[in-house]
C-alpha cells in the first residue's frame, strides 16, 4: 500500500488544458477573438480569479475565490491555489455543480490535491474527473 504525504496543506490543485490550440494554424475569422496567451502561472491564477469573481449570484464562490492564493504553476498545465479548507470546499463543489469557471483560453479537466509518495515522485491525486463524477482518492 503506497502512503502519500500531502505536500501543500489546504491547497487544490486545478488541472487545466488549452483550448483552440489546434484552431491557431486556420485563418481568423473576421470579427473573434483570439485566445488570449498567458505568461507566466501567476497571470493564469489572477484570470481564474477574475473569471470566478462575477458569481454575484453565489455569494459562496466569491468569498471562496477572494480567499485563496496563489501557490504554483507545475508543468504547464497545473494551477496551485492555496486557502482555508472550507473555501476549498466551496470551489469544489462548485465544480461538480459546473459552476467554476476556468480562465480564459483553458478548460478545467479536473481537481486534486499534489502529493508526494515512493521514490518522491509528485502526483496529483484526483478528487473530480468531470463535474458531477466523484473518484476516490484512496489507493
Amino acid at each position: 500500500m503506497d502512503k502519500f504525504l500531502q505536500i501543500a496543506p489546504h491547497s487544490l490543485a486545478i488541472v487545466l488544458s488549452r483550448v483552440g490550440d489546434e484552431e491557431e494554424d486556420s485563418p481568423e475569422v473576421a470579427g473573434e477573438e483570439k485566445p488570449q496567451h498567458h505568461h507566466t502561472g501567476y497571470e493564469i491564477f489572477a484570470d481564474f480569479k477574475a473569471e470566478n469573481m462575477q458569481h454575484f449570484w453565489n455569494k459562496k464562490v466569491t468569498d471562496a475565490i477572494s480567499e485563496t492564493f496563489f501557490l504554483g504553476w507545475i508543468d504547464e498545465h497545473v494551477l496551485l491555489i492555496q486557502g482555508k479548507e472550507d473555501h476549498l470546499e466551496v470551489l469544489r463543489e462548485g465544480w461538480t455543480r459546473r459552476a467554476l469557471k476556468p480562465p480564459r483560453g483553458f478548460e478545467i479537466k479536473y481537481l486534486g490535491t499534489l502529493a508526494v509518495g515512493k521514490g518522491s515522485q509528485e502526483r496529483i491525486k484526483q478528487h473530480f474527473t468531470a463535474p458531477g463524477k466523484f473518484q476516490r482518492t484512496s489507493r
